[in-house]
Formats: C-alpha cells, sequence, structure tokens
C-alpha cells in the first residue's frame, strides 16, 4: 500500500514557532520555517492540522507533495484559474511539490461530458494551457492522468480502492457525494458510489503529504484520515482546503459551469467580464455574502496587489487599496459605491485575463483546444 509521507513528516515533538533554533531548520529557499510556514498556511481556510503541517515542513527531508484532483468538465472559471495558480505558487514556493491528478477517468463515473472519454481529456489539455497562461510556476507541478498512472500501477491502486471500500459502510461512502456536485438525496450511479472510495485512494496512490482542494472535498479528505486510523497508519494527510468562490449572482453559494453568468471564465472577453461584473449582486454597504468583495478579496489583490477606484472627484476621486481591511471599510462606510467597486474590479479582472486571451488567440493548439472545448455541452 502507497504511503503518503517519510516517517520524518510527523510523530516527533512539535517545534516551537518562531524559536533560533527552527529558523535554520526547515529553510528553504531562503525562507525559514517561520515563512515557510505562514506562506502554506495562507492558502487554506481551514488547516487540519496545524502542527502537522508544521512539522511537515520542519521535519520531512524530501519536498512535501500536494496535490490537488480536477475533473475535465468544461471552461475554467476564475476560481479554478486564477485561484488555483495563486496556491499553487504559493507552496511550491514554501518547498512543496504539486501534483495535478487530471481525472479524466472520474469524469467519466461522474458523467461529465457524457461520459465521453476523449472530450474530457480535450478538456484536461485546455485546463493545462489556461494554467501555463495566467502565469503558474510549473517547476515543480506535475500533471498525471488517473487513466494512464491508475493502469500502468493497477496492481497498487485497486487493492488499496478495495481496502478503503471494505474498511467503510455505504452511508458513509454517500455522505461523500458532496465531492461531485451531487448530494445524498440524488439518484446516484453505482460508479458514482466507487468514486469517493477511488479519490480517497488518490491521496495515498500519489503518496500526498498535503491535500490542497476546496472547502467542496473536505468530506472526502477527512474520510481519508479516518482510514489511517483503521490501519493504524501515524502519518495523516493534511488538509489544506481553499476558500469556494460563490457564483455571481444573488444566493449562488458555488459557481456553476453550466451558467455562464454566474461566474468569470479564463478566456472571457474584456465587454463579456464588464456586462457580468455589472449585473452581478453587491448590495451598498453590504460584504457578507457579496460576490463582488470576494473577488475583490480572493482574487484581485492577492493576484495584482491593489485595487484601483476611478472616480470623479466630487465622489471621492482616485483611490488605490492595497489592503482588503481598508476596502472594507470603505465599502461598510458607504464611502466606496458599488458602481466604482464594480468598476476598478473589472479592470482588474481584464488585465489579469489579458494574457490568456492572447494565448488562446495567437496559439493555433491552444486556439483549437478552446473551439473544441466550447462546442461541448456542459453537463451538471
Amino acid at each position: 500500500m502507497a504511503d503518503a509521507a517519510g516517517a520524518e513528516a510527523g510523530g516527533s515533538a512539535i517545534a516551537v514557532p518562531g524559536s533560533e533554533t527552527d529558523k535554520l531548520a526547515g529553510s528553504f529557499g531562503g525562507l525559514s520555517i517561520d515563512e515557510r510556514f505562514a506562506l502554506a498556511r495562507s492558502v487554506g481556510e481551514e488547516c487540519i492540522q496545524e502542527d502537522e503541517l508544521w512539522n511537515l515542513l520542519l521535519k520531512k527531508p524530501t519536498p512535501p507533495v500536494c496535490y490537488d484532483g480536477f475533473e475535465p468538465s468544461g471552461r475554467v472559471h476564475i476560481a479554478q484559474g486564477v485561484m488555483k495558480a495563486l496556491n499553487v505558487n504559493k507552496l511550491t514556493k514554501a518547498g512543496c511539490i504539486f501534483k495535478f491528478w487530471v481525472a479524466d477517468w472520474f469524469a467519466q463515473l461522474n458523467n461529465k461530458m457524457g461520459g465521453d472519454l476523449k472530450k474530457i481529456q480535450t478538456v484536461g489539455r485546455y485546463m493545462i494551457e489556461v494554467w501555463k497562461a495566467v502565469g503558474m510556476d510549473l517547476t515543480n507541478v506535475q500533471f498525471l492522468w488517473s487513466s494512464e498512472e491508475i493502469n500502468s500501477k493497477a496492481h497498487e491502486y485497486w487493492p488499496l480502492v478495495m481496502d478503503i471500500a471494505r474498511k467503510n459502510n455505504l452511508a458513509r461512502i454517500v455522505r461523500c457525494s458532496q465531492i461531485m456536485g451531487r448530494n445524498e438525496k440524488d439518484d446516484l450511479s453505482a460508479a458514482q458510489i466507487l468514486y469517493p472510495c477511488m479519490q480517497c485512494a488518490d491521496i495515498f496512490f500519489l503518496k500526498a503529504d498535503i491535500c490542497q482542494l476546496g472547502m467542496d472535498q473536505r468530506k472526502v479528505n477527512m474520510l481519508a484520515r479516518e482510514y489511517c486510523d483503521e490501519i493504524k497508519r501515524k502519518n495523516k494527510p493534511i488538509i489544506l482546503s481553499h476558500h469556494m468562490l460563490p457564483g455571481l449572482q444573488q444566493g449562488q453559494e458555488k459557481m456553476s459551469k453550466s451558467d455562464p453568468n454566474s461566474a468569470i471564465f479564463m478566456e472571457d472577453s474584456e465587454a463579456e467580464v464588464n456586462v457580468k461584473i455589472k449585473k452581478a449582486y453587491c448590495p451598498p454597504g453590504v460584504i457578507q455574502g457579496n460576490p463582488i468583495f470576494e473577488y475583490v478579496k480572493f482574487v484581485l489583490i492577492p493576484w495584482s496587489g491593489k485595487l484601483n477606484v476611478v472616480r470623479a472627484e466630487e465622489h471621492g476621486g482616485n483611490k488605490t487599496y492595497t489592503d482588503i481591511a481598508e476596502v472594507e471599510a470603505d465599502y461598510t462606510a458607504g464611502s466606496l459605491h458599488p458602481g466604482d467597486l464594480k468598476s476598478a474590479l473589472s479592470r482588474g479582472l481584464n488585465e489579469i485575463l489579458q494574457p490568456v486571451r492572447d494565448h488562446f488567440q495567437k496559439d493555433p493548439e491552444a486556439k483549437k483546444l478552446l473551439t473544441q472545448v466550447k462546442s461541448y455541452k456542459t453537463t451538471r
């Protein structure tokens, strides 16, 4: 059975953050252990467990392995594109290797693209082109296709899947259906019951130290930690779950690829971005549940380092924000109008997306991939 982390990554006494000896221990690329931990931890809205993450970065003699899996199921929205690139760049800077599990078989199990594996793999190649174009540092990034890896190491993979399935009852597996964009009340196929057992197995198969997926994948990551208890395994995978960006319309907790107005996609034109942001839900003075504020907080300022508001002098004049707390203070106080916030966000997003647009317009292979992906019907 594959081992997710070396013995050095856990089990020893927890180092005290900031101690003098640890300023040198665990350093990487000129960063101290304090800086590496802060950088890695900043990726997650939730971390299970922080002491394990600290020990991993401090003690493991080889680069920690982070993993995220994605179903190739349609065009890439800005959370998958920009936020993922931000997180990957932080973790590789902190000294990690990042493994992307291109989950083509999983997309087929989940009936994406009508279960057509050829279409699914075309979408996978397109998604990789998006990350290259937006500025993901690929130096320590690996893209692994699930169909190829599982077929080549079937003797490792399937006994692991079977053992996980054997040690869990059906109700526990069904509770994980959220990871596929489903819920427990859906009429799940037998393939969709197999899916969580396979995703849990992926973590160990890929020797992942850190599960760096969204909060919506938390249940299956916890299943992996519970499995470690079952098999008396000391080193559990660390869960570093990133924030989920909401849809642009009121009440949309999550973006939907089947609703083009719920998200900004990575090759949207400047005009499309402007229209979508203009129509987006943005109540005056309200931060909670405001998708425009979320885009500023989790996409624009982290990527660009600023929000440039352009307005007439009688409305407060131009202002550049570099701190999200200041944006929040002005917005809740009413000194930053929704229209000005939207305009500033649109300009900032268009600057971020322009290199992606250029790549898909100028590179013949990328252009062909995008045309094919746009012709596919996106399914739930």
